[in-house]
């Protein structure tokens, strides 16, 4: 089939928080989420038989080649396949992820544009000042996909194997430990000063605009840095970096042996995430369809290996649980972005 072709051969983000507006946009954001599980059964079969009609555009807001472009191709075949109507990926990268979401904000909720939501779009309502969407007001969750854990881990300079060791190192230390970080607003660097809010330690960050400094990190010019595991898993495997634990709450299948970073810090939990988002108002009975089908690829092992191969961890929910989560994650890095007084580039 086309999708397991796909399955085997695909390539592999501050204005402060205003505590009214995100109150009000959490409870409008868990009420167009809760809506789904109330749908009648007959309603849901009723638009099962006539959505989709038509082809479904996915926007992505990240480049082609990206995680978040090959999940997101990975769920369009899936969806194209079984729904009977082709879903097709569009690439609208710019400002982290915020054009696509304005894209989708502005679309009619009739269920042919959708988001590739991920956890960028979390924290971005507090990085970016004068959105013309407010992310969990204008888009409906509809199924969330994957998570995307990171890995805390250190040069081969640093002479340290675990979390503790390296807090410990740090502190006798201080300023001498710098994490590299890939742009402002980035995972690595939120990851980063959540670690350091819950620790009280030093840690310069060093800042690269347009990839992961693996050369200067493996030479020792930066020590340390939170990197998706997807992207590091060749650093890690070849000895080149020294990982210290995951930043999920808990063990990983892809390093089953690495500790999370809560098992030192705890309360530590910093991790990406994929999903699906459509307009507000999107009907309830389309968003609950969309969901079934998603929770059907992640009961499917050759897309659960898929995943796994990715680095990422699947992640299933239904609407309002995923509105829930969404909802707390804004809140969660508005904290980190604001104590830390982070701004967008």
């Amino acid at each position: 089939m086309a999708y397991q072709r796909l399955l085997t051969d695909s390539p592999l983000g501050a204005a402060r928080s205003r505590a009214s507006t995100i109150n009000f946009s959490r409870r409008k954001f868990l009420g167009v989420a809760t809506g789904a599980a109330a749908l009648p059964a007959f309603s849901r079969f009723a638009l099962a038989q006539t959505y989709p009609t038509r082809p479904v555009r996915l926007i992505v807001g990240y480049p082609a080649g990206g995680v978040s472009d090959i999940i997101a191709r990975l769920t369009a075949r899936w969806l194209s396949e079984r729904l009977d109507q082709p879903f097709v990926v569009e690439n609208r990268p710019g400002a982290a992820a915020n054009v696509a979401t304005e894209i989708v904000a502005g679309a009619h909720p009739d269920g042919y544009t959708l988001l590739q939501a991920q956890g960028s779009n979390c924290w971005n309502a507090t990085l970016y000042e004068n959105l013309n969407f407010i992310f969990v007001r204008d888009i409906a969750p509809v199924a969330s996909v994957a998570r995307t854990p990171a890995v805390l881990e250190v040069s081969p300079v640093v002479p340290v194997k675990t979390v503790a060791e390296f807090i410990g190192y740090a502190k006798a230390n201080p300023g001498k430990i710098n994490l590299a970080a890939v742009g402002q607003g980035s995972a690595p660097q939120l990851y980063g000063e959540l670690f350091k809010m819950m620790t009280g330690i030093d840690l310069p960050q060093v800042q690269y605009r347009n990839s992961v400094p693996y050369t200067d990190l493996v030479a020792g010019r930066v020590q340390a840095i939170f990197d998706p595991i997807a992207s590091s898993m060749g650093y890690i495997r070849a000895g080149q970096l020294q990982p210290l634990g995951v930043t999920t709450a808990t063990r990983i299948e892809t390093l089953p042996d690495l500790p999370p970073i809560g098992d030192s810090v705890p309360g530590y939990e910093a991790s990406g995430w994929q999903g699906l988002g459509a307009p507000a108002n999107t009907p309830p009975e389309i968003i609950a369809l969309l969901n079934k089908q998603i929770a059907a690829a992640l009961a499917d092992p050759t897309f659960k290996v898929r995943l796994l191969d990715l680095g990422m961890q699947p992640f299933e929910t239904t609407p309002a649980e995923f509105g829930k989560f969404i909802a707390e994650q804004t809140e969660k890095w508005a904290k980190v972005i604001s104590t830390a007084d982070l701004k967008a580039e």
